[in-house]
């Protein structure tokens, strides 16, 4: 005789029959969009890259764009360019956590609340890598609610702020999340990292109201934590624990040119 519909053993049976077939429509769209999903990814940080170096325009051809950008692989305890990993697909976020690849960071080392660093990581060199007009570096830390990951772009001078953009945070819609509003963005370009001594500390960094000189941008109105986790992610990536031995090459290669530079002038006036 057959089972009732509202037997236990049927519905149960039922249920379990529709969940293996859930199951095997979900993992194989997951696998077949994977793919995608990929490309997509790599197209959203091609984006930001554009984005963040002022290239980016509405409708543009993303991947033509891009080949003015060459990616190097830093080592960033050294500040030097290394061969051991290709730079066209090298991910330092995804070795953070292997202790083979990465460090701890703890107290002073790390106000951004990373905890560990990677000790390679993927920079982008527009124009002419041997003397590049920007580089872009990747960075992260902790804002209000979780990680907050973007770039900024500096000038050749490895000093002067091109812009900075984020494209990863789980900032408050209104006030944290205000780090993407093109108008607050806006207000780095031109801002100096270090001040006349070459010192980061108290140099580039969020002010708590309205910012001044060349060193501040405007406050994050209702957001100070966040803005608090802006400035420690600065102040950890131009740190010499993050970018801050890279950067000081460009830095010094600009002070010896303006040495040569003084000196030919006063060989001009003696003659």
């Amino acid at each position: 005789m057959a089972q009732s519909n509202n037997s236990i053993k049927k519905i149960l049976t039922v249920a379990f029959a529709l969940c293996i077939v859930c199951s095997v429509i979900v993992s194989t769209a997951a696998v077949a969009l994977r793919p995608m999903q990929q490309l997509n990814q790599e197209l959203d940080r091609k984006t930001n890259i554009l984005r963040v170096a002022n290239l980016y325009e509405r409708g543009m051809d993303v991947e033509a764009a891009f080949r003015e950008i060459t990616p190097r692989v830093v080592n960033l305890q050294t500040g030097e360019y290394s061969d051991q990993h290709d730079p066209e697909t090298f991910d330092g976020f995804e070795t953070r956590r292997d202790p083979a690849a990465s460090r701890t960071l703890s107290g002073a080392q790390d106000p951004a609340g990373l905890s560990r660093v990677e000790n390679y990581a993927t920079v982008y060199l527009v124009g002419n890598p041997d003397d590049p007009e920007q580089i872009i570096l990747p960075i992260r830390g902790q804002g209000l609610w979780g990680l907050m990951r973007g770039f900024l772009s500096v000038e050749g001078d490895g000093n002067t702020i091109v812009g900075i953009t984020y494209f990863e945070h789980s900032e408050t819609p209104g006030l944290g999340a205000e780090v993407n509003n093109p108008r607050w963005q806006a207000q780095w370009e031109g801002k100096q990292v270090f001040d006349s001594e070459g010192d980061l500390t108290p140099a580039i960094r969020v002010a708590k109201g309205s910012g001044s000189g060349d060193h501040e941008v405007d406050g994050l109105s209702g957001a100070t934590l966040t803005a608090n986790g802006v400035n420690n992610m600065l102040q950890f990536w131009l740190s010499p624990e993050g970018f801050g031995e890279y950067l000081a090459k460009f830095r010094s290669g600009v002070d010896q040119e303006d040495a040569q530079d003084a000196d030919v002038e006063l060989e001009a006036e003696g003659a």
